[in-house]
C-alpha cells in the first residue's frame, strides 16, 4: 500500500477488496475441479512453477506438477463399467484472506470433505485446514503454497444395500 499502512486511499482500499474477492474465486475454483476431475482446471489454480505444497499423506511437492498427477491417477481412476472408483465432495468455507500487497497475500480455509471409495467400499469425512499463499503471475492470482492439515476423520465402511449414483458434471 503506497499510502500510509494506517490509512490507505480508497484505491487501495477497492483493490484489496478486489483481490479478496478473485482469490475466493481462485480456491472455489480448484475445489470444483476437484470435484469435477477436472485435471486441467486443477492445475491452473497453481503457479507455473515452483509451488509450496504439503499435503500430509498425499505428499510433499516443490511444484504443482506433482500434486496434478498424484489427482490424476487417483481422480480418473475406473473400474471395469467406465465409473469413478473415488467420488469426492469439497466444501471451503471460512475464508481468512490477507492481502500483503498488490500481487501477494496469504490465506486460510476449513474444508469439510467428503469421499467415497468405491474400490475399498468406504466413506471418509474429514475437517481440513488450509495454510495457503498467493502471488498474481502473467495478471492472474494462482496459489504459490498450499498446506493442508487434517483437524480429523472418520473412516467407515459404506453398508452392502447402498446405492451410489455418479451424475454427469
Amino acid at each position: 500500500m503506497s499510502s500510509s499502512d494506517a490509512h490507505p486511499s480508497l484505491e487501495e482500499r477497492l483493490a484489496a477488496v478486489e483481490a479478496v474477492a478473485t482469490i475466493e474465486r481462485l480456491k472455489y475454483r480448484y475445489w470444483r475441479a476437484c470435484d469435477r476431475k477436472d485435471v486441467t482446471a486443477f492445475r491452473a489454480c497453481f503457479v507455473a512453477s515452483g509451488a509450496d505444497i504439503d499435503f500430509e499423506r498425499v505428499g510433499r511437492y516443490d511444484d504443482a506438477d506433482g500434486l496434478a498427477d498424484v489427482f490424476a491417477r487417483v481422480a480418473l481412476r475406473r473400474d471395469d463399467a467406465g465409473r469413478h472408483l473415488v467420488l469426492d465432495m469439497h466444501h471451503g468455507l471460512h475464508p481468512d484472506i490477507t492481502v500483503v500487497d498488490a500481487t501477494s497475500a496469504t490465506g486460510r480455509w476449513t474444508l469439510r470433505f467428503r469421499q467415497l471409495d468405491l474400490r475399498a467400499r468406504t466413506e471418509k469425512v474429514a475437517a481440513i485446514e488450509y495454510d495457503d499463499a498467493y502471488v498474481v503471475e502473467d495478471g492472474e492470482w494462482r496459489i504459490s503454497r498450499c498446506v493442508a492439515r487434517t483437524l480429523w476423520s472418520i473412516t467407515r465402511p459404506l453398508p452392502d444395500d447402498v446405492r451410489i449414483e455418479e451424475g454427469v458434471a
